[in-house]
């Protein structure tokens, strides 16, 4: 197992990542803010969501295949439910790290799912969300980790 910083860090490597659950309404949807943070920070960020054509003033995407010039990585921002498909996805497509995220209440964390991605060699990071850590991390998100470690919202391990 690695520590969750250092899988933070080789996750953030990536320049391409992909957001799915990104919403048409963003208000305080966890996946917009992770979205809006890898484009503000220089990553090529594109919204995976079924049913928009635009997301924020950008193309969005109802797949992972869809997504032109393909992606490295994935955040997993939907429902728990629809993480089996995303990363049964990320596996078909050959992408072998994906994130979960998980801020204080259940997030987008499904056990099945993560032991099926790392069952299939994917490097999966089950809870959290990338803005705690390196490059796309702000203040309140670092003290939120801290305290989520604590809960097990944030893995210590992955």
């Amino acid at each position: 197992m690695t520590g969750i910083k250092e899988a933070a860090e080789a996750f953030l490597q990536h320049t391409r990542i992909a957001v799915t659950g990104v919403s048409r309404t963003p208000g305080s949807h966890g996946s917009n803010a992770v979205f809006q943070r890898l484009r503000e920070r220089g990553y090529e960020a594109f919204p995976i969501n079924p049913n928009a054509e635009t997301v924020e003033g950008v193309p969005a995407y109802a797949s992972l295949a869809a997504v032109p010039g393909g992606v490295e990585a994935v955040v997993i921002g939907t429902r728990p439910e629809r993480a089996m498909d995303s990363m049964k996805e990320a596996h078909a497509l050959g992408i072998t790290d994906v994130w979960m995220h998980r801020g204080p209440g259940g997030g987008s964390v499904d056990d099945a799912a993560a032991a099926w991605g790392r069952e299939h060699g994917i490097h999966v990071i089950d809870g959290g969300c990338p803005c705690m850590f390196g490059p796309t991390a702000d203040g309140g998100h670092k003290v939120m980790c801290t305290f989520l470690k604590m809960s097990g919202n944030v893995p210590r391990k992955v």
